[in-house]
């Protein structure tokens, strides 16, 4: 239900809006000066304030600038008599909604709040999307104890601020957008739009156009203009993903458009100034690439004016388990679920793994997981497909009795077994636990069991 505050001196205008509006089925508030309603506003919190303009006291002008100087958002529709339209005008200048003349008509009354009250209402829904994108791309919120992750966050914060051109380099599934995305929700830009592009995506015909736009006539089919995504995005950021992939005559006229600010339609005579910020992202190595002449120098070291490096999840193997919660959280509440966690066998099978999807990967296992877990917590049987784990036959052939189990010396007795099985070749016995060689050897030593022949070692 909408609240509604009117805002007159006398008091039989008053009872009458009230009246209507509240047969309408809006919550009305009056107040009988602007200085009333001022306490009003803070007590109710008004969706739409309907107010006169000539009052004793504060007139309906200046307390639409000062209410509205605390709160910018608040929708004011003013009421003005025949003879003070140019009031009205003024007070639509400084912020006003619309404006009613005197004598007020009960069907116009009625169209305009409901216009108002709906306008309020998108307001509040804008508000409501920008505080989750925060919420979401906060750099507090970025999950990432490792120090590689701590480094990049740091450079983002320092970035963040500034107009400079970002270039990110990591793996595909890293996170690379999410980055891109975290610098521009807390930037001075956050307000304007953020608009990504995937270079690897766009055939080489298209680029120009996808970019830049055109005019109605420019080529065969272009009936109606185009606005491109530079345009789109003027006042926020431009992301191009995948910046590696880009065709050699693109990168020149985008480097163009970094030196001089400013864009020309396809099929149209005058440039177009324009205010971007631009972060790129690729996989390849573009020092490589210089070298092949696949990517321009000078382009190059335009676009790395500063340089986040995202590590593999491989390397970042700490922050597995927060990832994890994270994604676990996020799925429950996506599918309804209650899974409250990983049992230990699963998540050591998930710090091990050697996640070659990186981040993308282990969100995909995770929400898997959640879907098909039945019980409280997400087992080895639920992600092992996943990983392309193979539970080793006649290795794993124990029960949990009443008093528990030792994990030490179980897994003291799967690495001999595996070792016997595989007739003391590591690289076997790693194979049959679904281990990588590097952890089955340093698990083989930790705990103290008799050292590997060489020989297994070599093998």
């Amino acid at each position: 239900m909408a609240v509604i505050l009117v805002v007159d001196d006398e008091p039989l205008q008053r009872d009458i809006l009230k009246t209507i509006l509240d047969d309408e089925g809006y919550e009305t508030h009056t107040a009988a000066s602007g200085e009333e309603a001022l306490k009003t506003i803070g007590k109710f919190h008004p969706d739409v304030i309907l107010t006169d303009l000539k009052m004793e006291g504060m007139g309906g002008i200046e307390l639409l600038v000062t209410a509205r100087a605390e709160n910018a958002s608040l929708i004011f529709i003013v009421m003005t008599a025949h003879g003070t339209v140019g009031s009205a005008v003024d007070a639509m200048k400084k912020g006003a909604f619309d404006y009613l003349q005197k004598p007020l008509e009960k069907d116009n009354l009625i169209i305009t709040v409901r216009r108002a009250t709906e306008h309020a209402e998108l307001l509040k829904e804008n508000l409501q999307l920008k505080k989750e994108l925060y919420d979401r791309f906060r750099m507090e919120g970025i999950v990432g104890k490792s120090s590689k992750m701590q480094e990049a966050i740091e450079i983002m914060k320092k970035v963040s601020g500034s107009p400079a051109t970002v270039l990110i380099i990591g793996e595909s599934g890293t996170g690379k957008e999410l980055i891109a995305r975290a610098i521009h929700y807390n930037s001075p830009r956050s307000t304007k739009p953020f608009i990504a592009l995937n270079c690897a995506a766009i055939p080489e015909n298209l680029f120009e156009s996808e970019l830049f736009g055109y005019e109605p006539g420019a080529f065969t089919g272009a009936s109606a203009r185009k606005i491109g995504l530079f345009e789109a995005a003027n006042g926020g950021t431009l992301f191009l993903d995948e910046i590696g992939d880009m065709p050699l005559m693109m990168q020149s006229k985008l480097l163009r458009v970094l030196q001089d600010r400013e864009i020309r339609r396809l099929g149209g005579k005058d440039p177009i100034r324009i205010d971007v910020r631009i972060i790129t992202a690729t996989n390849k190595d573009l020092v490589k690439e210089l070298s092949k002449g696949g990517f321009r120098e000078d382009l190059y070291y335009r676009l790395k004016v500063v340089t986040i490096q995202l590590p593999p999840l491989r390397e970042r193997k700490e922050d597995i388990p927060e990832l994890v919660t994270f994604f676990r959280t996020k799925y429950n509440h996506e599918f309804g679920k209650r899974v409250k966690g990983l049992d230990q066998p699963s998540l050591r099978a998930l710090i091990e793994y050697s996640w070659p999807g990186n981040i993308r990967q282990l969100e995909s296992v995770i929400e898997r997981a959640v879907i098909l877990c039945d019980h409280d917590a997400v087992s080895l049987k639920d992600i092992k497909s996943e990983l392309g784990y193979s539970q080793p036959q006649g290795v794993m052939d124990f029960e949990l009795g009443d008093e528990g189990i030792n994990l030490e010396e179980l897994e003291r007795n799967l690495l001999k077994k595996a070792m016997a099985k595989s007739n003391n070749v590591v690289a076997k016995a790693a194979k049959l636990l679904g281990m990588s060689y590097k952890t089955f050897w340093y698990r083989w030593e930790k705990i103290s069991m008799e050292p590997a022949s060489k020989k297994a070692a070599d093998e």
